[in-house]
């Protein structure tokens, strides 16, 4: 049977509550443990690698329980209901640090809400993921399923990714505020899309397999096992990008207030307003690369997508410092429009070589298979700041309580080339790897390419 407009574009509409905590780890948690909290930049890098922890114990638990789960709501959807409101909730904690408390604590305090928030997360995007492969079998309305997906993810990143840093402003007390407005957002999308998707298809027996049985099926689906390292390799040059995007907004990117977004930039700021761009430029891409899927299938289309995040990636390189915010709004316009590749294709992809274990084995363990789609990504996410930190901390980057400081020229030059030329190398990496392991290894999957 296939799915409605309205089931497809309200499945996607969980993605924006999703992407509220996606923004607030990858671009806010590090600038703000920096900038407002004292923390050391190795340390604040630190921070978003150690909540791995929690995700290494809940990630294959959640997806094996959910695939075994019976209820009359289904298997997806209890853990999803909870997931959204305990997300919420570690969310705001995460911001609501005692005033007057050291650095040390400031940093406990903030792995801790993290690791809530995290395991709220989990609960959410596991059986979230799985269900692309319960709803529906068809390679081409899951691409579509994944362009509604991606648009309301955008949303979402626009929400607290430009809302958030303009509603907070310039204080540590601004960011509370800030994120205690957008925390139902998160609780109500999560929570509609349940109610949209209530009456589409879905596999209503559990799986019967043990825990280890369950796991060996998936990692001896081979394409499936590189996808998965392809893109947390991807996501790593992703990542890392967002992960400073918000100290290149304060320390590389000025606004003379002569160029035609200037006001805008005065409005919102001009992380906001670059942020914004990128945004708008994800959003409209996103049924474009449907279509280029469908013409030049999947691994083509994602190939072209990273060859010319690369070719932007360099621009923007040889443009910083910027002191004029209209060309570099350009930028991320195109940024965003090939950023779109990134955040569709592969998830278009990976439902597919569920079916090809479902098809072999009768098992329907999309759970299990979300969990580990979803561990590499985080992994990659939570590597990312590490690396940032690192990096920065060698070129002598000095972390302050009171917002910008003055930085060497060695400092600024590390972050400038940590966000454009190192990212690029990423993704080159994650080319060679998908023309020369993947292709190979998944010629039986047709809508691939």
């Amino acid at each position: 049977m296939a799915l409605s407009v309205g089931q497809k574009a309200g499945w996607g509409l969980a993605d924006m509550g999703v992407n509220v905590f996606v923004v607030v780890k990858q671009l806010l948690v590090f600038t703000y443990l920096t900038t407002f909290l004292g923390v050391p930049p190795s340390v604040a890098g630190f921070v978003t690698f150690a909540v791995l922890a929690f995700d290494v114990v809940t990630d294959p638990l959640v997806g094996y329980l959910s695939d075994r789960t019976n209820s009359r709501w289904g298997r997806r959807a209890p853990w999803i209901a909870v997931g959204a409101i305990v997300l919420a909730l570690g969310i705001v904690g995460m911001f609501a640090v005692p005033m007057g408390m050291s650095w040390q604590f400031n940093a406990i305090w903030v792995v801790a809400f993290f690791g809530v928030a995290t395991v709220g997360f989990t609960f959410v995007a596991i059986p979230y993921g799985a269900m692309a492969g319960e709803m529906t079998q068809e390679p081409h309305e899951r691409s579509t399923m994944m362009a509604f997906r991606m648009t309301f993810a955008s949303l979402g990143l626009l929400t607290a990714g430009a809302l958030v840093p303009a509603m907070a402003g310039d204080t540590r007390e601004g960011y509370l505020r800030a994120v205690l407005l957008v925390a139902p957002v998160v609780v109500l999308t999560i929570w509609g899309m349940l109610l949209a998707t209530r009456n589409t298809p879905r596999i209503p027996s559990a799986a019967s397999g043990s825990f280890m049985e369950i796991v060996r099926l998936v990692m001896r689906n081979r394409a499936f096992v590189v996808l998965v390292v392809l893109y947390g390799v991807l996501t790593l040059g992703v990542a890392l990008i967002a992960a400073g995007l918000q100290l290149a907004a304060l320390y590389l990117m000025q606004d003379d207030g002569r160029s035609m977004l200037s006001g805008l930039a005065g409005a919102l700021g001009v992380f906001s307003t670059l942020f914004a761009m990128f945004i708008v430029g994800s959003v409209i891409s996103q049924f474009i690369w449907v279509r280029l899927s469908a013409w030049l299938g999947k691994t083509w289309a994602l190939n072209l997508g990273m060859g010319l995040y690369i070719l932007v990636l360099v621009l923007i390189w040889t443009s910083l410092p910027a002191t004029g915010v209209t060309t570099m709004a350009l930028l991320f316009l195109c940024a965003g429009f090939t950023n779109g590749a990134y955040q569709q294709i592969p998830w278009a992809m990976y439902p597919d070589l569920m079916d090809v274990t479902r098809a072999e084995s009768g098992e329907a363990i999309e759970g299990a298979f979300s969990a580990v789609w979803l561990f590499g990504q985080k992994v990659a996410n939570a590597i990312a700041p590490l690396v940032l930190g690192l990096i920065l901390s060698a070129a002598g980057w000095q972390s302050s309580d009171s917002g910008v400081v003055q930085q060497t020229q060695s400092a600024l030059d590390a972050l400038k080339t940590a966000l454009t030329l190192v990212p690029s190398g990423i993704f080159m990496v994650s080319i060679i790897g998908l023309i020369a392991i993947y292709r190979p290894v998944s010629r039986h999957v047709a809508s691939h390419g």
